[in-house]
């Protein structure tokens, strides 16, 4: 009986630790120092090589807030260049393919004068969180979003990937729109 007790309480102890290591969300401790006596060589700022529990590796080390700045900063200027920006007047991809199908469609350029349909805008970071509005410790009014760190991290990932493929159809899009253009000016 015994024995079985001790087999219960270490699959209990195995378990609670598994939840524990599971949950992406806590924060662990991660071992960053090279092996002693060996010289790690920066390759850049956040990038060395070294030796690591006897073996060769290269480690790139960043700060949360910087490697969160960095990849919201490219999301958005990914999502402008496949939509453009109000703010700057610029057309995007999208803006572009628009108005080359609207050349197309120009009765001089051998279209019907009706506009080619193009699919509407879909910018993906507009959907951002709710703020929660209230008064914090100071009894000022403010406005509050909490989100778990690695879910901003994977999500805004994800609107990388999305868009990356977005450019490339867009891109892909303008070139034929443009070529038929071309074409057809060629042959008035």
């Amino acid at each position: 009986m015994g024995s079985l007790r001790l087999k219960l309480g270490l699959a209990c102890c195995a378990m609670t630790f598994a939840a524990c290591a599971s949950n992406p969300h806590k924060a662990e401790k991660i071992e960053t120092n090279m092996d002693k006596g060996s010289k790690s060589s920066q390759v850049s700022g956040d990038t060395a090589v070294g030796v690591k529990d006897g073996n060769m590796i290269v480690q790139r080390k960043v700060q949360m807030n910087e490697e969160l700045r960095r990849l919201q900063n490219e999301v958005f200027e990914l999502e402008d260049r496949v939509y453009g920006n109000r703010k700057y007047g610029s057309l995007g991809l999208y803006g572009v393919l628009r108005d080359c199908r609207s050349k197309l469609a120009e009765k001089d350029n051998g279209g019907n004068g009706k506009l080619m349909w193009t699919e509407p805008i879909e910018r993906i970071t507009d959907k951002e969180d709710d703020l929660k509005v209230g008064l914090n410790d100071n009894n000022e009014l403010v406005g509050v979003s909490e989100e778990m760190l690695k879910d901003r991290i994977d999500r805004f990932r994800n609107y990388k990937g999305i868009l990356q493929k977005r450019e490339d159809e867009y891109e892909e899009k303008v070139t034929i729109c443009k070529n038929e253009l071309k074409n057809r000016q060629a042959e008035r």
